[in-house]
Parts: C-alpha cells; structure tokens; sequence
C-alpha cells in the first residue's frame, strides 16, 4: 500500500541532492576554470615567447594572475628557455582551497608550458 505523498516526499529528497551536488560541483568546478584560463595564458606566452624577453612573459603572466583571481602565489611564474632541444617552459605553483559546507580541500596546481623556439 502506497501512501499519499510518498512519491513527493522522494521527489524533494531527490532534487535536494540535485541542488547539492550542482552548488558543489559549481564552487569547485570555479577552481578548475581558473586554472585552465591560467594554463591557456602561459600557452599563449610560450607561443609567442620567441619575439619577448623573460622578464616580459613573467609580467604578462603576473598581470593575467591578477585578472582572473587566481592566488598571488601563481604570479611567481619560472621561464626558462633550453638550447637542446630549442624550447621555452614556463611553470608556476599555487594553491586555492574550497571551503564550502562538510566540504573543506585545497587543491595544489602545477601549471607548465612548453613550446619548441
């Protein structure tokens, strides 16, 4: 025998979880964003490294740090450019914590780019 309500009562339950799910996968989701913006900036610099200087890609870096809101720790950006092979790399760290209700992690990224020069 089903009684009246049941089925509502499943329902609520299970757009709850929905909604749930949705605020966290947006907050964390958020984080990973602005590190695919940061790898995209540092892959556009490396493109383009052959025509700039060091200290120039780390500024243009630091500056698009800033923009996207990312930790001031990202901007401390490393260049270097090998002879063998001919290529560029320009790597950072950082960290960015989420802290959200039953929910607390940081989350460490290793962003790298390399182009051949």
């Amino acid at each position: 025998m089903v009684t009246r309500g049941a089925t509502s009562t499943g329902c609520l339950l299970s757009l709850l979880v929905f909604v749930a799910a949705l605020y966290y996968g947006v907050n964390v989701g958020e984080v990973f964003f602005r590190y695919y913006r940061l790898l995209d900036e540092m892959d556009s610099q490396a493109r383009i490294a052959s025509g700039l200087d060091n200290g120039t890609i780390a500024r243009r870096i630091a500056a698009a740090v800033q923009e996207i809101g990312i930790p001031d720790s990202a901007a401390r950006v490393v260049v270097r450019r090998t002879l063998t092979p001919r290529e560029i790399t320009i790597t950072t760290d950082y960290s960015e914590t989420v802290d959200l209700p039953f929910f607390k992690h940081s989350f460490a990224f290793h962003p790298k780019a390399t182009q051949p020069l």
